[in-house]
């Protein structure tokens, strides 16, 4: 977490002085879905989301974009699990990725990618629509559990398009409905 952040934070200014700038941040799956005994590695990992936003949000009116790679490959630090039934997972399945994140041409920002054993894929935050009520209860909470849970109608906000905002918006536009 402190060594993304240490990198980050000397580089930062000079790509917004120079209008341009990319950042691939490194998580892990491991941040995302996290396995039993590895609460510093989820932690770390997971910051790195955070870290992603608010560089893509600063960064934004500046031509500076960062996203975050979630990659999947058997290194050197897979040395002592067995990886025998593994697919292949060399690291050049990840590169490409890696490589379109940090290229001058990357379309996107505030961004997570998998890209484990020759798949990529988008990683996102989203969240079901919600129920308002007025007054709350932890009784109302149980109650409600299901429609607060309920996924049929998921909002996904974007955090370099106005995500903060507009998560509020929408939850400040169901106040009285």
């Amino acid at each position: 977490m402190m060594g993304a952040f240490n990198v980050v934070r000397p580089a930062f200014p000079v790509m917004k002085a120079a209008g341009y700038g990319r950042v691939v941040l490194t998580g892990s799956i491991g941040g995302i879905y996290t396995m039993p005994q590895t609460v510093h590695y989820a932690m770390s990992k997971a910051s790195m989301i955070g870290l992603n936003n608010a560089i893509s949000v600063e960064g934004n009116e500046f031509g500076v974009k960062s996203n975050v790679i979630l990659p999947g490959a058997v290194t050197r630090m897979a040395e002592g699990i067995d990886t025998s039934q593994f697919p292949p997972m060399d690291p050049a399945l990840v590169a490409p990725m890696v490589g379109y994140l940090a290229h001058e041409d990357c379309a996107v920002s505030a961004e997570i990618y998998a890209a484990v054993a020759g798949r990529m894929a988008r990683v996102y935050v989203t969240e079901t629509h919600g129920v308002w009520h007025k007054d709350w209860s932890i009784d109302s909470v149980a109650e409600n559990l299901d429609a607060i849970r309920d996924t049929s109608n998921n909002l996904t906000f974007h955090p370099a398009e106005g995500g903060f905002g507009a998560h509020l918006g929408t939850s400040f536009g169901m106040v009285g409905s």
